[in-house]
């Protein structure tokens, strides 16, 4: 359809992004757009709040490989170290709906299954291997692993053709997350290629993986993930290249991993800025058409999930599978919503799966290829994605390969850079995390789970970098609800300060809500005096809550009106500090002068604040200041 297609009535004017820009900056009352209504990822990837037809990006891209009609591959985690327990684990997620598997593999760093066979075989009993895949996830323990996987499909009498499931093996991605390999990363990339060597007569089987979620979880933005997996891609083509296998032959073993996270509409774009950057490295390797049936492996984020009131991370997960599956994910991984608590019961499994099952056969979300197409917003997110993440990609290239680019510690500066923009966004409130520092739980949320099993211990080998650090978005909030938790155990009560909510209800009312949010996302509770008209009545108040800090709620014009005698009055009481809720330009030079003693306000550092308030409790808390 073309603009003359949509000239209904000629006399009207034809839209132009000029008039509107007028009509938003009347609207705005020159406050500016840029700052009001234009946002930018932690990257700096530029998202508008309107796209039109001038931002749609030509061509269909490459669909979605699965063989499931009508959806993906719903791909269960299972973590259980016992075998036994892992084996009835497996086969109520396959009576389930579970399509595929993936063994979480005991490994330096990490808990898990054993990879000897004996535990495997118990594992995979009465599981019918011919039409379930298996994926592992056991970091250097791969190899070990397969050859383990791979005896027990010769014991049941399955032939290679037959066989069906992913090594994964990475040591780029072991490198990066924990810092160490047995062998050199060269010496550990020969190794890798010849293990597809070693895979190529088993043609449902892939042997490596070219995973960017390592660099995710340590805070990567959405084109250095991408970047970072396009260049491990070609580090294993490389490698294999030079043991003599052929980049047709090698796209067929090598899989790609990514992260989805409860960004919708960027999941969605990075996915498919997936299939264009890997399809320009097929046609760079002279085989064009190879990546057109790669393999794509989603998994929710690790980082999004909260310990907090692990409920709302049902709602993360689904907003991130729904990413994937837009997104054209071939294999999708929902891990279940108490996964950052500890191992997940039957319960949180049933709803990792059933999350994905309801968006596949009740919401058709697997239904059309490409579903995304068309949408401007999503064709221009992607073309810019796949643009950065090129640029990126080629710099890690000048610095030698993924390889190098690890070991001069490049790719960690980069990420880490990328995770504090992000991080002092989360603590300035600019991104809100639900639950978390928004609209906080301070009762308990009534989950209770056995903790993960310690990992064995990382220990160098011949590769040492400086490893990634890996941090959920929550962590800093969570330390100190874990303090207040401590204090709670150790004195019978929280802390608390106490609100001095001065006029009518209808004048204070919306300070004094945000002010609860705010102190119960640190772990401490609000002891509210409404109604307060005097300093006595404010200094009355302050002494029967028992309370030692107080902050002021209510308007700016009350304010000017009572806040001078207020700040008297309880510092009188006793109170150590006295807080405001906001920060009324106008009235700060006499607020100070009458002895407040801080503002907390939309925009401010929260976190920082925070710990300012544990400060003056007497309270110690775990943030730097």
């Amino acid at each position: 359809m073309s603009d003359a297609d949509v000239a209904l009535i000629p006399e009207f004017a034809p839209a132009t992004r000029e008039a509107w820009l007028a009509l938003v900056d009347k609207v705005l009352r020159g406050s500016g757009f840029e700052q009001r209504l234009v946002e930018h990822t932690a990257e700096g990837v530029r998202v508008e709040p309107l796209y039109t037809r001038a931002n749609a990006v030509a061509g269909l891209l490459a669909g979605r490989a699965a063989y499931f009609p009508g959806g993906w591959d719903v791909r269960q985690r299972c973590a259980e170290p016992d075998a036994k327990s892992a084996n009835s684990a497996l086969l109520d997620d396959l009576a389930g709906g579970v399509t595929s598997l993936v063994l979480q593999i005991t490994a330096p760093g990490q808990a898990g299954l054993s990879y000897a066979a004996e535990a495997l075989a118990v594992a995979l009993d009465g599981v019918f291997l011919e039409g379930c895949a298996v994926a592992l996830d056991a970091r250097e323990n791969t190899m070990d692993a397969a050859g383990s996987l791979i005896e027990i499909w010769r014991q049941r009498g399955i032939g290679e053709n037959r066989r069906r499931g992913a090594f994964n093996h990475d040591p780029l991605g072991v490198l990066a997350r924990t810092g160490t390999l047995y062998y050199p990363q060269a010496r550990a990339c020969e190794i890798a290629a010849k293990f597809v060597g070693d895979c190529r007569t088993m043609t449902n089987v892939t042997a490596l993986l070219a995973d960017g979620r390592p660099y995710h979880e340590a805070g990567a933005g959405e084109a250095q993930e991408l970047a970072a997996m396009l260049a491990t891609l070609v580090a294993y083509l490389r490698a294999c290249e030079d043991a003599g296998v052929r980049p047709r032959t090698a796209f067929a073993k090598v899989g790609v991993g990514l992260a989805a996270d409860a960004d919708l509409f960027l999941t969605i774009a990075k996915l498919r800025a997936a299939r264009k950057l890997t399809a320009r490295v097929a046609e760079a390797c002279g085989a064009n058409h190879a990546a057109d049936r790669l393999n794509v492996w989603a998994t929710t984020s690790e980082r999004m999930m909260a310990k907090r009131d692990p409920w709302v991370n049902m709602l993360r997960s689904a907003i991130a599978c729904a990413g994937a599956a837009l997104g054209g994910a071939d294999a999708v991984t929902v891990l279940p919503f108490t996964w950052a608590l500890g191992r997940p019961d039957a319960f949180a499994r049933r709803i990792a799966r059933n999350t994905q099952l309801v968006l596949q056969a009740e919401s058709s979300l697997g239904r059309v290829t490409d579903a995304a197409h068309g949408a401007f917003f999503i064709e221009k997110m992607t073309d810019e994605l796949a643009r950065q993440s090129w640029e990126l990609f080629q710099a890690i290239e000048a610095k030698g390969g993924m390889g190098a680019a690890l070991e001069s510690g490049y790719i960690q500066s980069e990420v880490a850079r990328t995770a504090a923009a992000r991080a002092q966004s989360i603590a300035m409130r600019r991104q809100e995390l639900t639950a978390v520092s928004a609209f906080p739980r301070l009762s308990e949320d009534g989950v209770e789970v056995v903790p993960h099993p310690p990992a064995p211990p990382v220990v160098k080998g011949g590769t040492s970098v400086t490893p990634l650090l890996t941090q959920r978005l929550a962590e800093p909030f969570e330390a100190l609800r874990d303090v207040s938790d401590a204090h709670l155990a150790a004195t019978g009560r929280r802390p608390h300060v106490f609100l001095a909510c001065l006029g009518e209800l209808a004048v204070y009312s919306a300070r004094a809500t945000w002010t609860r949010n705010f102190l119960a996302a640190g772990g401490i509770e609000a002891i509210a005096g409404e109604g307060l008209r005097n300093s006595a009545d404010v200094a009355s108040a302050f002494r029967a809550s028992g309370a030692s800090l107080a902050c002021l709620c209510s308007s700016d014009t009350v304010y000017a009106e009572l806040a001078e005698a207020a700040i008297g009055a309880l510092k009188a009481a006793g109170a150590r500090q006295v807080l405001l809720a906001g920060r009324p330009a106008h009235l700060e030079a006499t607020l100070k002068a009458a002895g407040i003693d801080g503002f907390i306000f939309a925009g401010g550092n929260m976190l920082a604040s925070l710990a300012r308030i544990y400060q003056a409790l007497g309270i110690g808390h775990p943030l730097r200041l």
